[in-house]
């Protein structure tokens, strides 16, 4: 029996969106967890201060700039991750509004709904392809979002639906490549990001948990979707595919 379940030690960890925010405090925690690291995002200045990060914790890491909505791209990611040694565990955190600007349904041009349907959706489906084509064994965890919820998203129609397909996604994907691979999602709650501050306009004067009604009464942190990857990561969560842990402070 294994001393320490949460425990990556020898494994190799792949995740995309890794330069800011959610992505960064998942790939930190993975390397503190002792995994490896294959990262990647759009800004090169990001990936070397985070990889800066990462070595001096005693992990190696690999960093390549990738746009996810370009499958050569991923597919390059997946190349350079086994010639590392191979895929161990695959994270799709690139996603987000792609001009940071939430909107109604009924006020969404095809173009905005088809920009945010590739990125948060299409960019998923296509790399769970490439990772599962590339990994004998391991995990797929998908980053979703708290408004996947079933009572909808109210003014940021696009962006749930995207993120509750990504969780559809995560079920099928979890039947199709059981029992050697397994796929769940983390779904975070408010997190103040960069992309998460342009995309809100909440009044100055009052903390934004309390304006949200956070019942644990303050807003998440990359660290703590972090830690939930390293759960959905590691053996302590071998008996568990096709979910999606909601990290939200319980809103």
């Amino acid at each position: 029996m294994m001393s320490d379940p949460f425990r990556l030690d020898g494994k190799r960890a792949v995740v995309t969106g890794a330069g800011k925010g959610i992505g960064r405090g998942i790939a930190t925690q993975l390397a503190r967890a002792g995994a490896d690291l294959v990262i990647s995002s759009r800004t090169q200045e990001d990936l070397d201060s985070l990889a800066d990060e990462i070595g001096a914790l005693g992990r190696a890491v690999t960093t390549l700039i990738v746009d996810v909505t370009n499958p050569a791209e991923v597919e390059q990611l997946a190349a350079l991750a086994v010639e590392q040694g191979g895929i161990d565990v695959w994270v799709n955190n690139a996603g987000g509004l792609p001009d940071a600007t939430p909107r109604y349904l009924t006020k969404t041009p095809e173009d905005r709904w088809d920009a945010q349907l590739d990125l948060n959706l299409k960019a998923v489906f296509i790399a769970c392809q490439i990772a599962a084509n590339n990994m004998k064994e391991g995990a797929i965890i998908n980053i979703s979002s708290s408004s996947a919820k079933a009572q909808g998203s109210m003014k940021n129609g696009p962006y749930g639906a995207s993120k509750a397909a990504v969780n559809s996604l995560t079920q099928t994907f979890a039947l199709e490549l059981a029992p050697k691979i397994r796929v769940n999602a983390v779904a975070p709650g408010p997190v103040p990001t960069k992309n998460f501050n342009e995309s809100t306009n909440f009044p100055e004067g009052k903390p934004i948990e309390k304006i949200i009604g956070v019942p644990l009464g303050r807003l998440g942190t990359p660290d703590d979707i972090g830690h939930a990857v390293v759960f959905m990561a590691s053996p302590a969560s071998s008996w568990v595919t096709g979910q999606c842990l909601y990290v939200t402070g319980g809103t």
